[in-house]
């Protein structure tokens, strides 16, 4: 289960449809807020492609919800690899760049788990078994086998786009939609988002490491407008390696910028793992 609370905000994904892929013709740099593409009066078809990506790009980077505080209730349904299912509640509250609390409740409201992320660590308390674990941030890469850090957490919980780099190498277009494609450090990123909204609708994730063959997918849909932040309120996950795992997400309640406590008191009678 303590797995499942950590991979609950992993991973990214595709919308697949039949559309034909543009492919770049000419090699393209890094795009960033600064850069400029030159179009001359008779553009090339490489120079219109340029353009077009860099600009839909600069939109999804002018899409990410900013926040300094994040609070919500969600339904969680989850299959682990073995094929068990959990249907649970988890309350996610969060502080930018400080710090993820989150408590698991199941039948009955008896909560079962408790956890306190910051830059530096991650705290665990297993209410079950009366557990405490205690370990540095590198647990959440070794637990989700991604390389999350408490930032690019916070980026997968609150719906912002993680692993997209600027070096989109292809696109597709369709009526409706827009897909990028990314090389990155870690992943290949097939991101998607609206034509109309340029909101995100989905992304794939292939690991640049072929040997792993491991691929996250993540759809966001049932946007709501609240207090003029688009949010993304259900979520799907689909994580596949040696083992698949599924998750779906339902925000039923969710606020900004609201103060926050983050209680993590650490009972006597709990043994320290």
């Amino acid at each position: 289960m303590i797995r499942a609370l950590l991979i609950l905000v992993v991973s990214i994904t595709i919308f697949a449809s039949c559309r034909s892929t543009k492919k770049i013709q000419t090699a393209i740099g890094k795009i960033d807020s600064t850069s400029t593409v030159a179009i001359p009066p008779a553009a090339s078809p490489a120079e219109d492609t340029i353009a077009f990506i860099k600009e839909n790009y600069m939109q999804v980077v002018k899409n990410r919800i900013d926040f300094t505080t994040f609070s919500a209730k969600i339904d969680l349904d989850y299959t682990d690899a073995e094929g068990k299912k959990y249907d649970v509640n988890a309350h996610i509250r969060m502080h930018k760049d400080s710090a993820i609390w989150v408590s698991i409740t199941a039948i009955l409201g008896i909560e079962g788990l408790r956890a306190l992320i910051t830059r530096d660590s991650v705290k665990l308390l297993d209410k079950q078994n009366k557990i405490y674990t205690a370990r540095s941030v590198s647990y959440l890469q070794e637990v989700t086998a991604l390389p999350l850090t408490l930032s690019s957490l916070q980026d997968l919980i609150i719906g912002n786009p993680v692993f997209l780099d600027s070096n989109i190498i292809s696109y597709s277009k369709s009526s409706t939609s827009i897909s990028l494609l990314s090389n990155g450090s870690f992943f290949k990123n097939l991101f998607t988002i609206g034509e109309a909204d340029k909101l995100v609708q989905s992304s794939k994730l292939d690991d640049m490491d072929e040997l792993r063959n491991r691929t996250c997918y993540l759809t966001y849909s049932d946007y709501e407008n609240k207090k003029g932040v688009n949010f993304p309120a259900k979520r799907t996950i689909h994580v596949s390696e040696k083992k698949k795992l599924d998750i779906k997400l339902d925000f039923k309640q969710y606020e900004f910028n609201e103060t926050l406590s983050f209680p993590f008191n650490i009972p006597k009678n709990y043994k320290q793992n």
